[in-house]
């Protein structure tokens, strides 16, 4: 959140030298026309995930521990991926949008079973995605923005032992909600620049476990999955 608050302030910053000086936008004649932000956008970003895989609560019947937690741990990772979306600027400078985004990840942890010896738990997020709704206000060149909406994520989990390693593996893909917000700066009349802060929450679902040898049963375990992104972008903006 730190992150996210100081590109707020370089960003309002930029916007006042960007008003002085008029530098991003076109002249009619002396005076500099105001930025528009109406129009639609695609582009990529870079960024940091990280979050947690918490509870790990067994539900396979008759099996050892059931209902009783196995512990959690903490994620973290790269994150690089794209992003799609249209705005619309009112009269009064407030922003309307809607947009998509999709990432792929490394963000991953192990904690060792907080109930069993010589047994680790292991998350990796492999990707997360968002459609959200945005509502802004446009400082000329600056577009300050809070956003929400639905969330994606595709995750897979192993659980595994000293004694014959990997026992048991899943691949899941989940769905929640994402709320955050960011800035984002006009850099040319095409092009701008953004950087934001999101967080995800996929609540608690039952997960499968397949195993890995013939002679263990199918497991189930209730696994609860948050993540966090900071990230920054770049767009190609048309239409405006």
């Amino acid at each position: 959140m730190r992150t996210v608050l100081t590109a707020f302030l370089i960003l309002t910053a930029l916007a006042g030298h960007a008003r002085a000086g008029g530098m991003l936008v076109e002249y009619a004649d002396a005076a500099p026309q105001a930025t528009q932000w109406t129009g639609c956008y695609g582009g990529g970003h870079l960024g940091g995930a990280w979050g947690t895989s918490d509870k790990w609560l067994p539900r396979t019947p008759g099996g050892a521990f059931e209902g009783v937690s196995l512990g959690g741990h903490d994620v973290d990772g790269f994150i690089g991926g794209v992003q799609v979306g249209c705005d619309y600027q009112l009269s009064n400078g407030i922003v309307l949008g809607i947009g998509g985004n999709y990432g792929w990840t490394d963000a991953d942890g192990t904690h060792p079973s907080a109930r069993e010896t010589g047994v680790f738990y292991h998350s990796e997020t492999e990707g997360l995605g968002a459609l959200t709704g945005r509502l802004g206000y446009a400082f000329g060149d600056v577009l300050l923005y809070v956003e929400g909406g639905v969330a994606w994520e595709r995750v897979s989990y192993e659980a595994a032992t000293t004694q014959i390693g990997t026992a048991y593996r899943a691949t899941d893909t989940r769905d929640g909600w994402t709320i955050g917000g960011g800035g984002e700066y006009a850099l040319t009349e095409h092009i701008s620049a953004f950087v934001e802060y999101a967080h995800y929450d996929f609540g608690t679902d039952r997960i499968t476990l397949d195993p890995q040898y013939s002679f263990l049963p199918t497991a189930f375990v209730d696994i609860d999955d948050t993540a966090n992104v900071v990230r920054a972008g770049v767009n190609l903006r048309f239409g405006r």
